[in-house]
């Protein structure tokens, strides 16, 4: 697993500026550099899309990037 994004050097515990790692694995998904992501609401929107769910996300999905 990945840090979460959390600055080791924050105070807090919000995810902050810290980047992770995103695979995305299967057969009708190509591979791909997907570059650097907006946040992790792109990740959730990405998933909604990908299991056919309604929901509402502030995120922009990547699944039309990384599908066949």
């Amino acid at each position: 697993t990945a840090d979460h994004g959390c600055d080791p050097c924050h105070s807090g515990t919000d995810h902050t500026r810290e980047y992770i790692p995103v695979m995305v694995y299967g057969n009708e998904i190509k591979p791909l550099n997907l570059g650097t992501k907006t946040g992790f609401c792109d990740i959730a929107a990405t998933v909604l899309e990908l299991l056919n769910i309604t929901g509402s996300v502030n995120g922009k999905s990547f699944a039309d990037e990384i599908r066949r």
